[in-house]
């Protein structure tokens, strides 16, 4: 016990939590935007993998690291649009279009590496973002190293929760996305274009999607490799029912997982004589069982997944 209750009052692993939920909020948060809009996007793991191969690439190249981040934005709002223009406009399913992304963006990835760095036996490293002390706030005991010593994208991932979810509550354009997802015949009766609605929509959170795949080689490591995600996209898929599809649940479905993932690497180094594949394990057994609890009580948006084709009931 005494072990545990050390691992707990751990100011790094609460560091941790929070470092390892970032790339986990960011992809949450664009699956939620991409299913208010009634559209599923499997695509996700395939744009986290691109993401981070292509913000890595940037700064390899030469660029900042808000360049990084921002061209891997670009790139998850291609794939996004690509996306959207074969479910939304055309009506093909959303399963096998965002599994078809998800294996074409994966695949592209490599592809692409392998061909800036052809010969590199290892990964080549970058300088990642370093973090960053809040002034006074990081002085704080316990919460000041936790909350205010994080690298700037985990900041700007936790102002993307608020804003996002201020967005789509207290405003005319969050209400015309949850309605472009509840009944987009309803929105397109006020004058508004689903169809157009539903394709920015499904742009933006694909944006964050990689977005959120550029933290991982920009933030969380120095270093690009195919398999890096790691599933991370399926477990930000799960997040979004776990979270009823509302930002703020999102956030803490995020933080759990973490928790759960720091929690597991940290017993790996106390706990002797049980294979760590057990321990590797428990964040998604956890995941799922809260997942169980929680998806009965979920509200699914009644458009999800429903094509919009005008004039159809």
């Amino acid at each position: 016990m005494s072990v545990l209750f050390d691992i707990l009052a751990s100011v790094g692993m609460w560091e941790a939590v929070l470092r390892i939920a970032t790339p986990l909020i960011l992809g949450t948060l664009g699956v939620l935007l991409c299913e208010r809009v009634g559209v599923l996007n499997l695509g996700i793991e395939g744009i986290m993998t691109f993401g981070a191969m292509i913000g890595w690439l940037t700064v390899y190249g030469g660029g900042d690291l808000w360049t990084g981040l921002l061209v891997a934005a670009a790139a998850g709002a291609m794939f996004g649009l690509l996306h959207a223009l074969l479910t939304v406009p055309l009506g093909l399913s959303q399963h096998v279009t965002g599994l078809g992304i998800t294996l074409f963006a994966a695949s592209f990835s490599y592809y692409v590496f392998r061909l800036a760095v052809p010969t590199a036996s290892s990964p080549p490293t970058i300088e990642p973002f370093r973090p960053l002390a809040v002034p006074f706030l990081s002085d704080l005991p316990f919460l000041g190293p936790v909350l205010f010593t994080q690298t700037a994208p985990t900041y700007l991932a936790l102002v993307l929760v608020a804003a996002i979810a201020w967005g789509l509550y207290r405003t005319p354009l969050g209400l015309a996305v949850r309605m472009a997802g509840e009944n987009p015949h309803a929105l397109d009766a006020q004058g508004v274009d689903p169809i157009l609605l539903r394709i920015g929509a499904i742009m933006a959170g694909s944006a964050l999607m990689g977005m959120a795949g550029a933290f991982l080689t920009t933030a969380a490591f120095n270093s690009f490799f195919p398999t890096m995600v790691q599933g991370r996209g399926w477990i930000c898929v799960a997040l979004v029912v776990f979270a009823s599809w509302r930002p703020e649940r999102a956030l803490l479905g995020a933080l759990l997982f973490a928790f759960f993932d720091a929690f597991q690497l940290r017993l790996q180094t106390v706990v002797d004589g049980v294979p760590y594949q057990l321990f590797l394990m428990l964040p998604y057994l956890l995941s799922i069982l809260a997942l169980v609890l929680m998806a009965r009580r979920a509200r699914v948006p009644q458009a999800l997944m429903q094509p919009y084709r005008r004039g159809e009931r």
